[in-house]
């Protein structure tokens, strides 16, 4: 349970990254709202996580999950360029994803 509430907190990683570009530096109410609770949401689910899962590596997982669904929404949603490097480079961190999860069943 505690790695799917990992995932989730990293999913609420990524509305809040996604949201501050719509924010335009907090001066939109709506999108201002909507990011501030994302990351109060993100925090909160990341620290109770925490309560059983490795600091290090649940932090490290955090961060991969918003970092690529962040580029990926970049990629999908944005418009943003897409190139081989980019691809495999996310699949590296995926990969790293996986592979501490492994190593802490262990």
């Amino acid at each position: 349970m505690n790695w799917f509430i990992l995932l989730v907190a990293g999913l609420f990683e990524v509305v809040w990254a996604v949201g501050l570009k719509y924010t335009e530096g907090f001066t939109r109410p709506l999108p201002s709202l909507i990011t501030l609770v994302a990351m109060g949401l993100s925090f909160y689910l990341l620290s109770m996580a925490l309560r059983q899962l490795p600091l290090g590596t649940a932090y490290a997982v955090w961060v991969g999950v918003g970092a690529v669904g962040t580029a990926v929404v970049g990629i999908l949603w944005l418009g943003e360029s897409v190139t081989p490097l980019k691809l495999v480079s996310l699949g590296l961190v995926v990969a790293g994803i996986a592979g501490l999860k492994l190593a802490s069943a262990s």
